[in-house]
């Protein structure tokens, strides 16, 4: 639900109908991230998505019904196959009027904050949804019981790598070890819009030979809120860069680590990306106190 919240926000705010929907019971789904939520608008506008869109066909045609509710589906056999799931596949899904859920809620979703969403049931009907913060230590999760559906949400760190290449592969699969979210463009426009949208608890590495290119990712990361920035590349490419957004009026780069990672005659590209993903849990880890949020 952290990945559409700034969406749902700007529709609220336009007075666009928007309903969320996010699993809080399934069979034969594999791992699924708690936190994943899809938002629909009328006219067959989507947010997000579950399962990899297994149930989308399914929801668009149900969740604009008006009321809060739950959903139960069952995947056809084909459906399942295409989406690559077992057979028998299924979902019981909560769909709600965005309007309906605490006003509250989009704030702390946009400040990442650990979360718990509250709501009674009336049979399928959801009613008299609530937030709180989530307790320490909170796992991410839904419980279901005959009138209740608790569901917690917790914030899962993510990596953003603006470049490719082999350093970008190694960087990806090693963040992925470490089950973080993990998002790898070399296109320079599709990694601007990830990076600008970090928050305190996530990082974000540059890579590339390019100086335009890398300076204008960079730029948008310096934007961002990134709790770790890193910068890959040469003491002259950094220097490079440092004079391409100099030329731009910035001049304040204490926040990159440049070049990234820590000092261990790395080598190869895995040996690199552990040299800079050690240094990312280095630093995020040593932030104990979240700063405040920035204003949506």
């Amino acid at each position: 639900m952290y990945s559409i919240a700034l969406s749902v926000a700007s529709c609220l705010r336009a007075g666009t109908d928007v309903t969320v929907a996010w699993i809080v019971d399934s069979e034969g789904l594999g791992h699924l991230d708690p936190t994943d939520a899809v938002a629909f608008t009328p006219g067959g506008g989507r947010m997000g998505h579950l399962a990899n869109g297994a149930f989308d066909r399914h929801l668009t045609d149900l969740v604009l019904a008006g009321a809060g509710r739950l959903i139960d589906i069952e995947l056809t056999p084909t459906e399942a196959l295409i989406a690559g799931l077992r057979p028998g596949a299924r979902a019981c899904i909560a769909a709600v009027p965005a309007e309906a859920m605490p006003v509250e809620l989009w704030g702390m979703l946009l400040a990442r904050t650990p979360l718990v969403i509250e709501a009674t049931l009336d049979s399928a009907l959801i009613t008299g949804v609530s937030v709180r913060p989530a307790d320490d230590e909170q796992p991410g999760g839904s419980e279901l019981t005959t009138d209740r559906l608790v569901t917690a949400l917790v914030p899962v760190r993510r990596l953003v790598i603006s470049g490719g290449g082999p350093i970008a592969q190694a960087l990806d699969k090693a963040g992925r070890l470490l089950g973080w979210q993990v998002a790898t463009a070399d296109d320079v426009d599709a990694a601007i819009g990830l990076l600008v949208g970090l928050s305190f608890l996530d990082a974000a590495v540059i890579i590339g030979h390019d100086v335009e290119s890398s300076g204008r990712a960079l730029e948008a990361a310096l934007q961002g809120g990134a709790g770790y920035l890193g910068a890959l590349g040469s003491a002259r490419m950094q220097q490079l860069r440092a004079d391409w957004l100099a030329y731009r009026g910035i001049t304040d780069l204490s926040r990159v680590h440049g070049p990234a990672g820590l000092d261990i005659q790395a080598r190869t590209p895995a040996e690199i990306a552990l040299s800079v993903l050690a240094q990312v849990v280095s630093v995020l880890n040593a932030s104990n106190d979240a700063p405040p949020p920035a204003a949506a």
